[in-house]
């Protein structure tokens, strides 16, 4: 493949994200066959674009780090450099970061070694730090809670349907905020007398939950009001038009639903620091404490294992404060 063409390649896989890279002078100097090899790596070989934006963070900071200590070209880097960054990494992130980080490396070392420009992956036998985690870090909410920052919620205006509707959806279906946001109006099916939402969960997987009495309620009141039911192309969350209270026609982003998360939580008096994430580990652990079964829970969050599921289960909490008071001194 000739650079052109390679270039031609990266500029129709997502240039937007691929022609914001800071390519390190350690790549440049290697050569623009290299440097064409390097963009292509995230171009190519990473379709799921937070996973892309995390590992170009991962990257560049790796060969910062390298031209720090002197390195100036891509064969100059040995295990003992990676192994020493990621020593540095380890006394200042969490464990996930760092084992983040990490993959990374491995993977975009092993694309430059399959190119010929390394012989090997100074990555591959570096160890990440142990992580062994029994409870998410999570913020969870209780039903109550959830419940009042639903109901503070002044549906004046096409802004505040949607926020409704938007934290429903990832309480009651345990969606991930960017699957919820994928959503278009032919995502929210009716099939016989109950409707289905169509999600597109990590890794391309395509999860199908049926909607929740209360959610559809919330989603159909929303849709009705700013008129966009009729619109199956259309994405159901959709960004607000300035200041008007008013939504635009394009989709809303995972910052502004964090900021609008955090702006519905302190109307509602809630102090704890919720995140997006809070309202599916909040969905998921009132299931469980309901009776629901893990096995269920995991098909129902689209889990790959049930331990991930379990990080999410704070069904114990109580119980443990129950025990803990039991100290009479």
């Amino acid at each position: 493949m000739s650079d052109k063409q390679s270039h031609k390649l990266i500029t129709q896989s997502d240039q937007a994200v691929v022609s914001n890279i800071n390519v390190s002078k350690i790549i440049a100097n290697t050569g623009q066959e290299a440097t064409i090899r390097y963009l292509e790596f995230f171009a190519v070989t990473i379709r799921n674009k937070n996973t892309r934006i995390a590992y170009i963070t991962a990257c560049k900071s790796f060969f910062s780090y390298c031209s720090n200590i002197g390195l100036v070209k891509l064969d100059e880097i040995e295990p003992l450099h990676a192994a020493a960054y990621i020593e540095f990494m380890t006394n200042q992130y969490e464990a996930p970061t760092v084992k983040q980080h990490l993959a990374a490396l491995r993977m975009m070392f092993d694309w430059m070694v399959t190119g010929q420009f390394i012989a090997i992956n100074p990555a591959h036998a570096v160890r990440g730090p142990k992580q062994s985690n029994l409870r998410g870090k999570t913020p969870v909410l209780t039903p109550k809670e959830t419940r009042s920052i639903l109901d503070a919620i002044d549906l004046k205006n096409e802004v505040a349907y949607r926020d409704r509707a938007l934290i429903a959806l990832m309480a009651f279906s345990f969606a991930r905020v960017s699957a919820a946001l994928s959503c278009c109006v032919k995502d929210y099916v009716p099939r016989g007398k109950r409707w289905w939402l169509v999600l597109k969960e990590k890794g391309g997987k395509i999860h199908e939950m049926p909607v929740h009495h209360t959610l559809e309620q919330y989603l159909d009141e929303y849709l009705d009001y700013a008129n966009i039911k009729d619109e199956p192309s259309g994405f159901i969350f959709r960004a607000a038009n300035g200041r008007s209270g008013k939504l635009s026609t394009r989709p809303l982003t995972r910052n502004k639903a964090w900021e609008m998360v955090k702006r519905r939580t302190a109307a509602a008096g809630i102090k704890s620091n919720v995140t997006n994430h809070s309202f599916r580990a909040t969905g998921i652990t009132a299931y469980l404490n309901a009776g629901g079964s893990l096995e269920h829970a995991q098909e129902m969050a689209a889990h790959s294992s049930p331990r991930t599921t379990k990080l999410y289960d704070r069904t114990k909490d109580g119980v443990s404060l129950d025990e803990v008071e039991r100290i009479v001194i």
